[in-house]
Parts: C-alpha cells; sequence; structure tokens
C-alpha cells in the first residue's frame, strides 16, 4: 500500500481509503468488522464515514455507520493506527431527523453533530471533520449548471470555518476539509486560513471517477498549486464501473437495485455505454473492469486517496488489486479515448 501526503495536514494517509457507508444497512456489524480487518491487513489507515451514514438515509439506521466503525476501533484497539474521517450534513430540509428541518452549518448545530459523532465513534477525538456539502446554492451531487440565487444562501463559509477552528483549538478535531465544493468554495476556505486564523482544509473529497472526471475542469489546478488533494468518492461511479449492472442486470441487494433514483445519474444511456467500452477494454487487457477503473484513479497527480467501498470480501479484493499494479501506457490511453468521445457521462 502506498501511503500519500494529506495535503498539509502531516497525515499520511493510504491511497485506497474504506468506505463505510453500507455499515449498519447492506452490512450487519459482524460483516462490516470482516470488511475493516481486511482493510488493516492490506495497509489501509484511512476510514470515512459521516453521520449521515449508512446510505440509504433514514431516521431509524443515521449514525449507526459510526457506531460500527467506533466499536470495531475499541475492539482492536487501534485508535492511534487509524486516520478517522466523519462529515456534518449541510442544510436539507427532506431530512429533519438531523437537528430540525432548519438544520445548518452554524454553531449550534456542527458543534452538535461533532459531539454525537464523538459519542457514536467512542473517541475524543477526529482525525478529519468534513462540511458534508455546502450549505447554498452551488452546483453539487451531479448538477453542473450554476443558478446564482444569493438570497437563498445559508450559512456563510466563514461562520462555518470559524466554529471548526474552535473544535480544532479545544481538540475535538485535528483538521478539516471540504466535501462536494466547488473551486470558489475551496478558495474562500484557503483565503480564511490565510486572513482570519481559520484551520486550513486538508484535502478535498468529491466524486471522481472513469464516468466523472469533472474534478479536472477547476478543481485539479487548485489542488496541486494550493496543497489542497483529492480524496475522492464514488471512484466506482456507484458501483456501475465493476459491470456487474451490464446488460440490463439487477443483482439483488445492490445499490441501483435497491435506490434506482439515488443512483440514477450513474446509469444514464451515455455512461451505461461508456461503462460497456470501459468494461470491455479492460477484460481484454486482462484486468478487471473494478481494479482498472481504481487503478486510473490512484494515479492522478492529485489524488491522495480513493475511498473504495464493499459489501463482500471479493468485491473489495478486486479494487485492493489496483494498489500497487500500474496501468501500462496503451491503456491509459485506451481509457482516453473512451473519455473523448464520451466524457464526463455521469457527473
Amino acid at each position: 500500500m502506498e501511503y500519500r501526503s494529506l495535503g498539509r495536514s502531516g497525515l499520511k494517509v493510504s491511497t485506497i481509503s474504506m468506505g463505510t457507508m453500507t455499515f449498519g444497512e447492506q452490512n450487519t456489524e459482524s460483516e462490516s468488522f470482516a470488511l475493516l480487518d481486511i482493510a488493516r491487513d492490506h495497509g489501509i489507515n484511512f476510514l470515512d464515514a459521516a453521520e449521515l451514514y449508512p446510505i440509504s438515509p433514514r431516521p431509524e439506521t443515521q449514525g449507526r455507520t459510526e457506531e460500527i466503525v467506533g466499536s470495531w476501533v475499541k475492539a482492536r484497539g487501534n485508535r492511534s493506527d487509524v486516520i478517522i474521517a466523519t462529515k456534518v450534513v449541510a442544510y436539507s430540509p427532506p431530512m429533519p431527523w438531523f437537528r430540525g428541518p432548519d438544520h445548518r452549518l452554524d454553531r449550534v448545530n456542527i458543534e452538535a453533530a461533532l459531539d454525537a459523532s464523538l459519542k457514536r465513534l467512542q473517541t475524543d477525538y477526529i482525525d478529519l471533520y468534513y462540511l458534508h456539502w455546502p450549505d447554498r446554492q452551488t452546483n453539487f451531487f451531479g448538477r453542473l449548471g450554476y443558478d446564482h440565487h444569493p438570497e437563498q444562501d445559508q450559512t456563510p463559509l466563514e461562520e462555518s470555518l470559524s466554529v471548526l477552528a474552535d473544535a480544532v483549538k479545544a481538540g475535538k478535531i485535528r483538521h478539516i476539509a471540504v466535501s462536494n465544493e466547488t473551486p470558489w468554495g475551496v478558495h474562500r476556505c484557503l483565503r480564511a486560513a490565510e486572513t482570519a486564523g481559520a484551520p486550513r482544509i486538508a484535502c478535498i473529497q468529491n466524486p471522481y471517477s472513469l464516468l466523472n472526471r469533472t474534478f479536472e475542469v477547476g478543481l485539479a489546478e487548485m489542488a496541486l498549486r494550493e496543497d489542497v488533494p483529492l480524496a475522492a468518492y464514488s471512484p466506482l461511479g456507484g458501483g456501475v464501473l465493476t459491470g456487474k449492472y451490464r446488460n440490463g442486470a439487477k443483482p439483488q441487494g445492490a445499490r441501483v437495485t435497491r435506490w434506482p433514483e439515488r443512483y440514477a445519474r450513474y446509469t444514464k444511456p451515455a455512461a451505461l455505454t461508456a461503462t460497456e467500452l470501459y468494461c470491455t477494454l479492460a477484460e481484454a487487457a486482462g484486468w478487471s473492469p473494478t481494479t482498472m477503473a481504481i487503478r486510473y484513479c490512484l494515479e492522478r497527480p492529485f489524488l491522495a486517496s480513493a475511498i473504495v467501498g464493499a459489501t463482500t470480501p471479493e468485491q473489495f479484493a478486486a479494487s485492493l488489486a489496483a494498489a500497487d499494479r500500474p496501468l501500462p501506457p496503451e491503456l491509459t490511453a485506451a481509457i482516453e479515448a473512451i473519455h473523448t468521445a464520451y466524457p464526463n457521462p455521469a457527473p
């Protein structure tokens, strides 16, 4: 396993990190423990959670993922060996179970969310704490076009950062980060660190995969020039790039099968066409489509870690195989040719 610097935080994270959003919904606690043990045995030290998880979110299971991660860390006695990341939700009226329907990224909500996460994780500190998505009107979660409606903005970013600064001073958080963020948002965070004493963001957690390379448009330069690398989520395009949904297949229990509307951005016609081309290319070259897709992400210079989820050890093994198998130049070139023909079909 390779380890890379997480920006200027001083943290060294495994290039493959353990995504946990299936824990407590698609995976039982014992199944989750088994996956975490595999991750540990393969050198993964970076665990990614959120107060939102497991997915698909519902009040009955909310927070269960953090509870499972916390129980595993306590059972294995390895808190000092792992880097735990979790996230606080922003404004989302459809989910009123998060501190009411008007929850924001303000002091009251962040402090309440942080204390609850610490309790569920059974730890005194969180290594990396994300703002899960912007508390303003902007383009994320598959939306590319930007419509300017400043009157609908919620908590100013600088206000959220000031709350996080206090949590860092109190020792509850070691480092902060942003997720589903735009170049403007990253710029504002960096400026606040330079001029207002806010903690410097360590990384950006945004989607990135063969089906969605929109990060390259504006954020890749920010990541490289400003030392705020990418922690890529959905490197397999919601699981579509594994090939398990090819030819209309609907595997029982799989995410796209269970929640088709939530993952509709990954199953658009162009995305499915591109996926077929990527899968065919991988298989012709003697690669698992999963391994090829993950490896492509790992070889991007702006990436610190790719967040990989799995519900079975077999699925996980195909992703882990990417850790030490470089892509041949001709395979990379063929991937780029498909991207040119089908650019970002699932943003």
